[in-house]
């Protein structure tokens, strides 16, 4: 776990998802407990679900090089890539939006069951909600350990702000994070979005981020 101070001396690094770099808080510690508990789970399929850039990919990417694997987006999976799961034990599936074809979602599910292998899949809802055709797909989908990220709390809400600016290479002040806190939304998504949006105005405005841009983005 990092923890505030940490973060603050650590302003100037690319973007990354390592372990070091993931701030745990209430709303992800039991996807993080799991994914730290490997492979003592209770099943060997896990669904970690929340809203876009929750950290999900973050996750995800820590367990795989903690304790190998592949990951793949679901995007990018066919008959094919199929074949090359076989060799591996941890496989994540990231980016799971029900659009794969249902047998062969299936089959990856009965090799993870078949071989003990451990699959973890990423998405914005939870896998047992999606409207699948094939009933045995819908039954093997409830049966699954279930890991939800929820909305951030100030904690991380601090931490992924500063996170992001720290990715652009820009220092802020924190008490303008403060402000920033107790006036956007309890959104990843918003978050993203407004910090995208003050670092593009002030590169427009030639000018270092101050309480005005941030006011005028708000």
């Amino acid at each position: 776990m990092k923890n505030i101070n940490q973060l603050l001396l650590n302003f100037k690094h690319n973007k990354n998802f390592n372990y070091n770099d993931f701030y745990v808080s209430k709303s992800n510690y039991y996807a993080f407990q799991l994914i730290e508990k490997w492979p003592k789970w209770e099943k060997n399929i896990l669904n970690i679900y929340g809203e876009k850039f929750s950290g999900k990919t973050h996750l995800s990417n820590i367990f795989i090089d903690k304790n190998k694997g592949i990951k793949v987006e679901e995007k990018d999976i066919n008959d094919e890539f199929f074949k090359k799961l076989k060799l591996y034990e941890n496989i994540v599936i990231d980016n799971y939006f029900n659009k794969l074809e249902e047998k062969l979602m299936y089959s990856i599910f009965n090799l993870v069951d078949q071989d003990n292998k451990y699959l973890i899949i990423n998405s914005i809802n939870p896998i047992n909600k999606f409207s699948f055709k094939l009933n045995d797909l819908k039954s093997r989908a409830k049966n699954c350990l279930f890991a939800k990220i929820d909305y951030p709390d100030d904690e991380l809400m601090f931490a992924i702000i500063l996170k992001n600016f720290s990715d652009r290479q820009i220092q802020i002040d924190k008490k303008i994070i403060d402000f920033i806190i107790k006036r956007i939304d309890r959104s990843y998504g918003k978050i993203a979005d407004f910090i995208y949006k003050v670092d593009e105005l002030s590169l427009k405005k030639k000018k270092a981020i101050n309480i005005n841009i941030i006011k005028e983005i708000l």
